[in-house]
């Protein structure tokens, strides 16, 4: 396909970093023997170049296994963009789609993609000279946030408080803190004592990482209801679509999912089967911006709220771009990644002023690198 001159895609380069948190961390998924503490987390970073000397920063990334996997996806299909116009986002993540359609067009394929594809419109925007909320299309130019990483299960009860504290004074607005224990009265326990340390009015949430089954989210959520909570979060199984809806129709407190998926199809059927009220896109997991922008739209047209999950660097363009109620979960985690911090007044993120998503990777990222390549010229 013709490109105008100078706007070619010149260069990919891939990278692997393995970022070490400074703390194990657990969940619910941790209490339950289904997974080990977190201690690391993988990013694929994509730099993509063009003629002009413009490049696109974007990154996909792993919790536990995968971070390799996801680095091999990349590599093989990373040919696919040379001498392609960077502008035909859509048209690409279809291309990279079909190139790897034999393992499929979600879960780790898609979530490779995702890499190329926010380095794609990251650099579309900085053509533009646009922060990339506003070459969506912005709603609004701060967006309500809350904490995620002070409240795990893994933290004493005393260590959450604080963590309560140090957020507050960062400016966030909300906290969310994670539930699931063995026995429920802990969590009742801990929640109670937040919301006290919070005091009324203050947004909180929880968050139980898929680990009740029907019966016992049921008990657990009303006993919960009494804390005016913002949303419970994946009471249930990531994919237990009639068992979500069941619940969001008998709680007043919203119900929160959607994090786990990993393609559009999965959404639609979450949106469509009233399972509900915050949706939470992960665009890594999904496929990219290009697949989070559809499910947005999804979301839209049946009048959820929005909460997109991790990687508040990306995700608050798209809940600033998004025309409904919006959250940005704030994580610290990959701050030693990039040179540039999200800056937090008065319980609400700030959209950059800086082109595409303001951001350059860092020295230390450079260091924590365990695979690079670049794909240059004909293949």
């Amino acid at each position: 396909m013709p490109h105008p001159p100078g706007d070619a895609v010149t260069s990919v380069a891939l990278s692997l970093v393995n970022l070490p948190l400074p703390v194990p961390v657990s969940d619910a998924k941790v209490l339950t023997g289904r997974q080990k503490p977190l201690t690391s987390v993988a990013l694929l970073f994509a730099e993509i170049t063009a003629e002009s000397g413009l490049t696109g920063l974007g990154l996909a990334y792993s919790k536990r296994a995968g971070g390799p996997a996801l680095y091999a996806h990349a590599a093989e299909i990373a040919p696919e963009l040379i001498g392609e116009d960077p502008s035909d986002v859509d048209r690409l993540w279809r291309k990279l789609s079909w190139a790897g359609a034999s393992v499929g067009r979600g879960g780790l394929a898609g979530q490779a993609i995702a890499a190329f594809d926010i380095a794609l419109w990251d650099l579309k925007a900085k053509r533009a000279t646009l922060p990339l909320a506003k070459l969506i299309g912005a709603h609004r130019d701060a967006v309500p946030c809350y904490n995620t990483s002070g409240g795990f299960l893994s933290a004493p009860l005393e260590q959450v408080l604080d963590n309560v504290d140090l957020a507050r004074s960062r400016g966030i607005g909300g906290v969310k803190v994670k539930v699931g224990h063995p026995d429920p009265a802990q969590d009742l326990e801990r929640v109670a004592a937040v919301r006290e340390h919070l005091g009324d009015g203050v947004p909180l949430m929880v968050d139980a990482n898929q680990q009740w089954d029907r019966a016992r989210a049921a008990r657990v959520c009303r006993e919960l209801e009494r804390f005016d909570l913002t949303w419970i979060e994946e009471p249930l199984d990531a994919h237990d679509t009639a068992g979500h809806a069941a619940l969001a129709a008998a709680l007043d407190t919203p119900v929160a999912t959607g994090e786990m998926l990993t393609s559009v199809a999965e959404h639609w059927a979450l949106i469509t089967g009233g399972a509900t009220d915050f949706l939470q896109p992960d665009a890594p997991r999904i496929g990219g911006v290009t697949p989070f922008l559809r499910v947005a739209a999804l979301a839209d047209q049946h009048h959820l709220a929005l909460a997109p999950h991790f990687v508040m660097e990306v995700h608050l363009h798209l809940a600033a771009a998004y025309p409904g109620t919006a959250w940005v979960e704030h994580f610290e985690w990959l701050e030693p990644l990039f040179h540039e911090r999200a800056e937090v007044v008065d319980g609400r993120m700030l959209v950059p002023d800086r082109p595409g998503l303001g951001l350059t990777l860092t020295e230390q990222a450079r260091a924590w690198t365990v695979r690079h390549a670049t794909v240059t010229g004909p293949q």
